[in-house]
């Protein structure tokens, strides 16, 4: 099943013949989320059967919208769910590792159910602690700045159409975005200009596809750059 969905606060905008819409969408299930095992940056975990049928069912759901560039982590759960998507749309992935979730450390393998909200930084759906951090991992400051880097550079390229080094003739449609559910949380708060301070984390199921706000980037674009220093 693919869960089109909203993260709080997420304007979703009627689609034009002018707008321009970013679709983020988190890759399928994989063997390390059937076992409840936190992955962070390791490689191991592949998708599931019923992760790549529900790659398939992405590529389904997107094929028939204007989108003209596609971008994914480069970890193989996210590439694996950008594949159909590709396919059916005939374009090429640009991997990103700026896209990966976000580093766990030592943690990576072990119960995700055991993480501490002292170590994660995240407690009752909200961040607690956007300095806290695993053991050889990243803070979630860390992390929402690496997302942020990766944003300013795609809004740049949306902005002057695709000019330069990385210019791209499909920069006239949308966007799509293969990730992480962390890395698609940090995405989109700051795209909406919300500190991680102030960030919420709520549940974001594997195949769900998020409708990004069009004509990004947002008003309070000063403020989000302020925090990336």
């Amino acid at each position: 099943m693919v869960h089109s969905t909203s993260l709080r606060d997420t304007a979703v905008a009627s689609h034009t013949g002018t707008d321009r819409v970013l679709w983020l969408v988190r890759h399928g299930e994989s063997t390390w989320n059937a076992r409840g095992l936190a992955q962070g940056h390791d490689d191991q975990a592949r998708l599931t059967s019923r992760g790549l049928r529900q790659a398939r069912a992405v590529a389904v759901h997107l094929r028939a919208r204007p989108i003209r560039a596609l971008y994914s982590s480069d970890l193989r759960r996210a590439l694996q769910t950008a594949a159909p998507l590709a396919s059916a749309l005939g374009l090429t992935v640009t991997r990103d590792a700026r896209l990966r979730e976000r580093c766990l450390g030592v943690l990576e393998g072990t119960a995700a159910a055991s993480i501490s909200p002292a170590v994660s930084g995240v407690s009752d759906g909200r961040v607690a602690d956007p300095d806290a951090r695993p053991v050889g991992g990243e803070s979630l400051r860390d992390f929402y700045r690496r997302v942020a880097q990766f944003t300013d550079e795609l809004t740049a390229l949306r902005a002057t159409g695709g000019a330069g080094p990385a210019a791209d003739p499909g920069w006239a449609g949308d966007v799509a975005v293969i990730a992480h559910g962390g890395t698609l949380r940090m995405m989109s708060a700051y795209q909406r200009g919300v500190p991680v301070e102030q960030m919420t984390w709520e549940p974001l199921a594997n195949a769900s596809i998020v409708r990004s706000p069009t004509g990004w980037p947002p008003h309070s674009q000063d403020n989000r750059r302020e925090e990336n220093r």
